[in-house]
């Protein structure tokens, strides 16, 4: 990614380019119903509120790992299988704030909230792509966040 690139998105905030309109799930939830809103809006992870407040995220991973791996019914609740350490940054966050994170713990998705801590949308590898113009530098920055290299740690 060019150092013009990087700086122009480092400068924009989150709010800009995340997804509001974010599926959610509650801890009551039962692993085949989540499973289904996965599969019916082809998504590899939703975040977990409770009274509108993030409490945490479940993968399709954390769905295989923790639940399928280890003999759990499907109508276990999801709450117990879901990943309740959530790395977020706020709407109000620079872009390079969500991208640092998404490198840092390896994640492709990254919770939005606002600042009493409630589910304002969620930033994929994917929005951020969508907001460089250059395919190659798209190839690379995905690239470098899927692999842990990150670029703002190139010299």
């Amino acid at each position: 990614m060019s150092e013009n690139t990087f700086s122009e998105n480092a400068r924009r905030r989150c709010r800009e380019i995340m997804t509001r309109n974010v599926k959610t799930a509650t801890r009551e939830m039962s692993l085949r119903e989540v499973a289904a809103l996965m599969r019916d809006g082809d998504m590899g992870s939703i975040p977990v509120v409770e009274n509108g407040k993030l409490v945490g995220i479940v993968t399709d991973r954390d769905i295989v790992v923790r639940a399928v791996a280890e003999g759990r019914d499907s109508l276990t609740a999801i709450g117990d299988v879901m990943t309740a350490e959530v790395f977020s940054v706020r709407e109000n966050d620079f872009v390079f704030e969500a991208i640092r994170l998404m490198g840092d713990r390896q994640v492709r998705r990254v919770p939005i909230t606002g600042d009493a801590g409630e589910l304002a949308g969620i930033i994929a590898m994917a929005d951020i792509a969508l907001e460089t113009e250059d395919e190659r530098e798209i190839a690379e920055t995905l690239e470098e966040i899927s692999s842990g290299t990150a670029f703002w740690r190139k010299g």
